[in-house]
C-alpha cells in the first residue's frame, strides 16, 4: 500500500473546517487532481454515503466510486475503488492556536497485475500530496477570511 499523508494549519475553526471537508463533494474545490466529485446520496453526510469522483493521475482521468466508511467527531474516512485501485482517504481536524490542524491521509492499493509496479508508482502518488494540502490550506483560509 502507498501512503500519502501530511498536515496543514488553517485559520478556520476546527468545527467549520471539518464541516467543509466532510462534505466530500467540496473536494474539487481544494484538490487539483480531482476536478469532479459528485455526491450520489442525498442529505447530510453519513456513513454509507456515496460519491462519484473523476481523478487525474499521470495524465489520465480515472473514475472512482467512494463511500463514507467512518464518521466520528472530526474524523472522516472514505473508501474509493475502481478496477485498478482501492483508495482510502482520511481527514482529521483538531484545534491549533486560533484555528485548526488538518491531517489528510490517502492510501492506495494497486490491484491486479499492475500491483507489482506499486513501489515504482509511489513518487507519482507522492506528487499529489503538496497540491492537495496547499489547496486545503488556501481554501479553508479563504473561508476564514469571509
Amino acid at each position: 500500500m502507498i501512503t500519502v499523508a501530511g498536515s496543514i494549519e488553517t485559520k478556520l475553526s476546527p468545527e467549520k473546517a471539518f464541516a467543509f471537508l466532510a462534505e466530500f463533494e467540496n473536494t474539487s474545490e481544494w484538490d487539483p487532481s480531482t476536478p469532479v466529485m459528485d455526491k450520489l446520496t442525498p442529505g447530510p453526510v453519513a456513513v454509507g454515503h456515496r460519491y462519484h469522483a473523476e481523478s487525474e493521475f499521470r495524465g489520465k482521468r480515472q473514475s472512482l466510486e467512494y463511500q463514507v466508511i467512518e464518521l466520528t467527531g472530526r474524523h472522516i474516512k472514505l473508501r474509493g475503488e475502481n478496477k485498478t485501485v482501492t483508495a482510502y482517504d482520511s481527514i482529521d481536524v483538531g484545534p491549533s492556536g486560533q484555528g485548526s490542524l488538518v491531517t489528510y491521509t490517502a492510501e492506495f492499493e494497486i490491484k491486479g497485475p499492475a500491483k507489482i509496479l506499486q513501489p515504482f508508482l509511489k513518487p507519482a502518488f507522492m506528487s499529489l500530496r503538496d497540491p492537495a494540502l496547499n489547496g486545503i490550506r488556501d481554501t479553508l483560509n479563504s473561508l476564514a477570511a469571509r
